[in-house]
């Protein structure tokens, strides 16, 4: 079956051979991080931001860094504040691994590539290393972009099962990123769905959840306390593989958490998620340590009277209110008061 964009995820133009691809940032509503732990989790797509890449036939195959893979800086504060906000590695070995990994695997397909070279340029606007998912976004979007590019027919399984294994194994295989599915698969089919990732579903199995049946949300963020996911997730992963009881409990834990927001969501009960989500973040407070600027974050919300939970890895949160305009409001200068950003999330 063919991997291909949609009309929404990519265009080509016959005129000028450019193709643009698209990836949408996400939100871990409840259950992360079990997803790399046999979990279930609900996560929904973040239009707010995206990453865009071209690719243009070209004489040799170039890939062209964005903004935040600079290298001239105005000076040494400069380049300290830089790395500060963005680390060390930027979008370009993405790219390059995703390459790699999506020309080896359509090898192992029997796929055979032409020798076209192209020129592939990224852009994005996810806030760097917060917790939304703009790394893999990056390798969803140029994978869509090589699929369309070479025009390539998979065999086996669907878009949807494929693209999200082929885009983690980018991050896990190629780069030693510790990663689960949750993000490549609500990226790839995009809306609200919940997912399993239980022993009987080794594939993962996921199912599509309307968004009007979720409560009013926002999310607020933090570039200033950018952390890359690995460094949550190398301290869980080598005490869940030693058989910690207490993390291997904890994924249990948010496994539930997340079946029972499921339930309510699809009983047209979504508002009383709340107390589920506080638990969520609460457990997540019990197994690893939070950086005290992510959790001014959370406690943020809850003195306003709503509830929320980290995205992902931390620096950026979900929350549930009543929908109140005034509160929002409130939200809102809360969170500027600490130097953050509140916004709504765009879902469909």
């Amino acid at each position: 079956m063919a991997i291909a964009a949609s009309a929404e995820q990519g265009t080509t133009s016959d005129t000028s051979m450019i193709i643009e691809s698209h990836a949408f940032a996400r939100i871990g509503l409840i259950g992360n991080p079990s997803d790399g732990y046999g979990g279930k989790t609900i996560s929904t797509i973040l239009r707010n931001f995206q990453v865009t890449v071209t690719c243009e036939a070209s004489l040799r195959l170039v890939i062209e860094p964005c903004a935040r893979d600079r290298m001239e800086f105005d000076g040494i504060n400069a380049l300290v504040a830089h790395v500060n906000r963005h680390g060390y590695y930027g979008g370009v070995r993405l790219i390059k691994a995703t390459i790699k990994r999506f020309a080896e695997y359509c090898r192992e397909q029997g796929v055979k590539l032409d020798e076209r070279a192209f020129t592939m340029h990224y852009e994005t606007n996810v806030p760097t290393r917060v917790g939304l998912a703009g790394s893999s976004a990056i390798v969803i979007a140029a994978l869509r972009a090589l699929m369309q590019f070479y025009d390539v027919t998979l065999p086996g399984a669907g878009a949807d099962a494929v693209l999200p294994a082929l885009a983690l194994s980018v991050e896990v295989d190629e780069l030693k990123i510790p990663a689960g599915l949750q993000d490549r698969v609500i990226q790839t089919i995009e809306g609200v769905a919940f997912m399993d990732f239980g022993p009987r579903n080794p594939h993962s199995a996921w199912e599509k959840l309307d968004p009007a049946q979720l409560p009013p949300l926002f999310v607020a963020y933090d570039e200033g306390l950018s952390e890359g996911t690995e460094v949550v997730h190398s301290g869980l992963r080598s005490r869940f593989d030693h058989g910690d009881a207490k993390v291997v409990e904890g994924m249990q834990r948010f496994a539930e958490l997340a079946q029972e927001a499921r339930d309510l969501i699809v009983a047209g009960r979504g508002d009383e998620i709340r107390p589920l989500m506080d638990a969520n973040f609460d457990l997540r407070s019990q197994l690893v340590s939070i950086d005290p600027g992510a959790r001014a974050l959370v406690e943020t919300a809850r003195r306003q009277g709503a509830s929320a939970k980290f995205t992902g890895s931390g620096g950026a949160v979900v929350g549930i209110y009543d929908g109140d305009p005034q509160r929002y409001e409130r939200l809102r200068s809360a969170y500027a008061a600490i130097g953050a950003t509140v916004i709504k999330p765009e879902i469909c």
